[in-house]
C-alpha cells in the first residue's frame, strides 16, 4: 500500500523560501518517478517539476530557476525548495508518483498517469 504525505506549506512573503516534504511508503520507491502539482481553486492542475531513478529533474518553465525538486532514497522522502516565491505561486501543492512507467518521467507528463497523490498542502504567498 502506497501513502504519499505531504508538509512544509505554510504563508510566506513575497521572495522568501519555503521546502516541503512528501514522505512516501513503498519498498522499491527508489525506482519510482516522482513529481510535484499544484493547483489553484477554479484552474487546472499544473505539473511542476518530476525527477526519476536517476535523479534527472525536469520543470515547468514558471518555476524553473527558482524550485529544486530532489530525493532521498534512503529516507523515502521527495523534497520541493521553492525560492524567491510570489504570490502567484499560491496553491495546493501535491506530491505524486508512479510506479508502472518510471522511465517516463518528465514535467509534460499527464497527472492521470500519476497513480498515487498526497493529500496537498496549502501554500500562501503575500
Amino acid at each position: 500500500h502506497v501513502q504519499l504525505v505531504e508538509s512544509g506549506g505554510g504563508s510566506v512573503q513575497a521572495g522568501g523560501s519555503l521546502r516541503l516534504s512528501c514522505a512516501a511508503s513503498g519498498r522499491t520507491y527508489s525506482k519510482w518517478c516522482m513529481g510535484w502539482f499544484r493547483q489553484v481553486p477554479g484552474k487546472e492542475r499544473e505539473g511542476l517539476a518530476t525527477i526519476d531513478s536517476r535523479g534527472i529533474t525536469a520543470y515547468a518553465d514558471s518555476v524553473k530557476g527558482r524550485f529544486t525538486i530532489s530525493r532521498d532514497d534512503s529516507k523515502r522522502t521527495l523534497y520541493l525548495q521553492m525560492d524567491n516565491l510570489k504570490p502567484e505561486d499560491s496553491a495546493t501543492y501535491y506530491c505524486v508518483a508512479d510506479r508502472r512507467f518510471p522511465s517516463r518521467c518528465s514535467v509534460g507528463k499527464a497527472e492521470w498517469a500519476f497513480t498515487y497523490w498526497g493529500q496537498g498542502t496549502q501554500v500562501t504567498v503575500s
